[in-house]
């Protein structure tokens, strides 16, 4: 299995807030500067600056800075490891979950 804890960390980290989870579906929709994604927001331009430090930290955004604009987009191979990991665990419960309903379909047959 990959390491992947101290990435994913950072990544579930990030998805833990409500305000950072709203930054990353607008920018899922596209790039957009970091005023624009304040607007729809009620805070501080600066909670929101924090808030974009801690999405490119975990590697979910990228920024870059071009004059005074800075713009965001998302990083997606961010999301691909998450999708890797998520699906690895997927499996392993599904695998465990099929093997319990049979075995408790096997008894529900013994016992009648």
């Amino acid at each position: 299995m990959l390491n992947y804890s101290s990435s994913l960390d950072r990544i579930f980290y990030a998805l833990s807030d409500p305000t950072r989870r709203n930054i990353v579906e607008q920018l899922s929709k596209k790039k957009a500067s970091v005023s624009e994604l304040a607007s729809p927001l009620n805070m501080s331009m600066a909670a929101v600056v924090q808030h974009i430090q801690i999405l490119e930290e975990s590697g979910l955004i990228k920024t870059q800075k071009v004059g005074r604009v800075r713009s965001c987009q998302v990083e997606p191979r961010s999301f691909k490891m998450m999708e890797s990991w998520l699906s690895q665990r997927r499996k392993f419960w599904e695998k465990n979950l099929d093997q319990l309903d049979e075995y408790l379909n096997r008894l529900e047959k013994e016992r009648k």
